[in-house]
């Protein structure tokens, strides 16, 4: 993807820049310095994908605008569903993590298993925010 490839020439502003070479040989900080700069594309490509799904949903809310259901139903906007749902998925995938990183519980191997499952959960996210934008 030409989002992916222009985000991994910018350099994550307040990460150290990644030396693949040092982290393929095993170097616990490169290591950690990558995955942290990897996990930092998916979120910033998982951004670009909200915008996508929110624009969506804010235009279905617009056509649903003068059918708002019956007052009973108390029908929320399909936007505000689907800030909600992704105010929950932060909150599951930052704790969700932080419990997989306790594996190494204070070793120099916890942010590598952290980042590592931000990234794998946030690209996953981030089809299912491209899905939702592209099949409403």
């Amino acid at each position: 993807m030409i989002w992916s490839l222009l985000l991994v020439a910018m350099q994550p502003e307040g990460l150290p820049s990644c030396d693949k070479e040092k982290a393929d040989q095993g170097i616990q900080q490169e290591m950690n310095i990558c995955a942290a700069n990897d996990f930092f594309i998916a979120d910033q490509e998982m951004n670009a994908a909200w915008a996508l799904a929110r624009a969506k949903m804010k235009e279905l809310d617009k056509s649903y605008a003068d059918h708002p259901g019956p007052p009973e139903a108390d029908l929320r906007s399909y936007f505000e569903i689907l800030l909600s749902a992704q105010r929950a998925w932060l909150k599951y995938r930052d704790e969700h993590c932080r419990l997989d990183g306790y594996r190494a519980r204070g070793g120099s191997l916890e942010p590598l298993l952290v980042s590592t499952c931000k990234t794998v959960l946030t690209e996953a996210r981030t089809k299912e925010l491209r899905e939702l934008a592209e099949t409403y």
